[in-house]
């Protein structure tokens, strides 16, 4: 195999006289404006990261790719890589005609010439790309059947420009400015090292030893995700990163983020990142025994086998050009004061470390992270985004049948709360936002849903930027809910109070008298009479106001809080 990294493509975005003409073509053409996850995928595409691909798969490629990881040539390739769309939009389409392809402010990126309109088999994609097509076993099959349109276009794309960043514009680094790095350097022997966590002292250490087994210099290139950029911890992965960079020696190392829209797909994912590489200009990639599993870096059990992304790649070295060095884990001794491969000691309870987990239960609380684990620029940097609980932004939701006293625990709360003066803090009641925020919406499930999910569109805004959000809706399904927990619970605290008064009760209370209308058949949508309420499945708090009263269930709460370390 040539570890010469010579070959290489220039972008798919055309001379700008060209593109002068493609914006004239594009007024009288059917435009669609990407999600973030497209745009990505575009943006491979259109930088030659994604090389051989000139375009979207079309139905043939697409079948190949799934059956045996390769173009219908035989050109080794791993993952579908084709634009989904609604099947409203498929049906405006036809092959021949070109579409424009804008941003999600309509800002016009290319143009591509469709070859090919299809309806794929979802479950036949997932079982091929993920080995299950169980979306509660896999994010990834999740995301494919959720958010991905079920319908694909196949077609050559011309490219007018790349989208547009305005963050660490010097870190975005296309393949042929890699490659024309890489030449100045005279960089011949280039080590990938793919990642997406926060990068410690072990890492170095890992880093450092593969590179000189191979002799070679060495190209941080992190994945930056599909965090939105209000997302802080998007800017604290990155400057973390820089800050880790410094700690090699100089001309050894280079910084260059990456927008990708991962799938987490194991060993197709590890030689898809590792021939992305290749295109960047690496002549050898760094491969995880867990590379691409949904589940690495978790407590939970791994969905692939240790070792398959590695045996992947490998396999195809000859084929894709780049070679497989495995990502030896290594731990810190402190009697030799200094990290080891972990695989070549006996003894393996005098080695020191800090899971992921304890690592950030270290931040959340406040506690010591010795230098001997990270660097101490790194602890700063992430000491700033992901300070104690006690000063963090934080939802507490309240959810329950009408009548179960879940308004009045929420509005004691929010007394409680202001007398602190900790923290901003906002009452987001189920009548107060149905009245201001969802006075259009109706009862439908469909609609009790987007008005629960609007709520924690809220709430997550308030938590992200340090405040307290009190939610009482009645909330009666669990999906909507799910889908709060996991908005908020990225920007800071996220606890879930199910206030299970029995509708018995709460019946007997009917403050607002929809029990009785409902039960006299005046009207309808009442949650637990004509509509059903659905109990949550892990709450983090289960009160019952039957017998206690309204200060008894916020001195619950409050205790839970202190205890949890949100209340200091």
């Amino acid at each position: 195999m040539n570890l010469v990294a010579t070959e290489y493509s220039e972008s798919l975005i055309v001379h700008f006289r060209r593109a002068e003409q493609l914006r004239t073509e594009a007024v009288g053409l059917p435009s669609l404006d990407l999600s973030t996850r497209q745009l990505y995928d575009l943006e491979a595409l259109l930088n030659r990261a994604c090389y051989p691909l000139s375009g979207y798969l079309d139905q043939e490629d697409y079948e190949h790719v799934l059956q045996d990881m390769k173009l219908a040539d035989g050109t080794i390739w791993p993952m579908p890589m084709c634009l989904d769309v609604s099947e409203s939009f498929a049906a405006t389409v036809n092959v021949g005609q070109k579409v424009a392809l804008n941003d999600t402010e309509g800002f016009l990126l290319a143009l591509l010439t469709v070859t090919d309109v299809w309806r794929p088999d979802k479950k036949n994609e997932a079982r091929a790309v993920y080995e299950t097509a169980d979306a509660d076993k896999h994010p990834g099959v999740k995301t494919l059947y959720e958010q991905v349109g079920s319908w694909y276009i196949g077609g050559s794309l011309e490219g007018v420009t790349l989208p547009i960043h305005y963050d660490f514009r010097d870190l975005r680094l296309t393949p042929s400015e890699t490659h024309r790095r890489f030449l100045q350097y005279g960089w011949r022997r280039v080590l990938g090292f793919h990642t997406r966590e926060y990068l410690n002292c072990a890492h170095r250490e890992m880093v450092l030893a593969a590179a000189r087994e191979v002799g070679a210099s060495i190209f941080l290139h992190p994945a930056v995700g599909l965090d939105h950029p209000g997302n802080m911890e998007h800017y604290t992965h990155v400057h973390c990163y820089q800050e880790f960079v410094r700690q090699f020696p100089n001309n050894m190392i280079l910084l260059g983020i990456l927008p990708l829209a991962e799938r987490f797909a194991g060993p197709r994912e590890a030689l898809w990142h590792a021939m992305i590489r290749k295109n960047f200009g690496c002549s050898h990639f760094m491969v995880a025994e867990d590379h691409g599993d949904p589940f690495a870096g978790t407590d939970n059990e791994l969905f692939y086998p240790g070792g398959a992304a590695r045996e992947l790649v490998a396999s195809f070295e000859e084929e894709t050009g780049i070679a497989m060095v495995p990502e030896r884990r290594m731990g810190y001794v402190e009697e030799k004061a200094q990290y080891v491969f972990l695989d070549e000691l006996k003894d393996n309870a005098a080695v020191k470390d800090i899971s992921s987990e304890e690592f950030k239960r270290r931040l959340e609380l406040g506690l010591e992270i010795p230098s001997w684990y990270s660097y101490p620029k790194v602890v700063t940097e992430l000491r700033r985004a992901f300070p104690p609980r006690s000063k963090q932004g934080f939802t507490l939701f309240l959810t329950g049948l009408s009548g179960s006293g879940k308004s009045t625990i929420a509005k004691v709360l929010m007394v409680r709360f202001m007398e602190m003066r900790d923290r901003p803090v906002t009452l987001l009641d189920g009548d107060i936002v149905r009245k201001n925020l969802s006075s259009e919406l109706t009862f439908s499930k469909e609609h009790r849903d987007l008005n629960v999910t609007r709520i924690g569109f809220v709430a997550s805004e308030i938590t992200k930027n340090g405040g307290i959000a009190l939610c009482a809706p009645i909330a009666p399904y669990e999906e909507p809910r799910r889908l709060n927990r996991e908005l908020i619970s990225r920007y800071g605290g996220y606890i879930e109070v199910h206030v299970a008064t029995p509708l018995a009760v709460c019946e007997q209370r009917d403050r607002k008298g929809l029990y009785a209308k409902a039960r006299a058949g005046l009207i309808k949508g009442v949650t637990g009479v004509s509509d059903p309420y659905v109990p949550p499945e892990k709450p983090e708090l289960t009160i019952d106001t039957t017998t206690m009263t309204p200060a008894e269930a916020v001195q619950e709460i409050f205790l839970f809080l202190e205890e949890q370390g949100y209340i200091a």
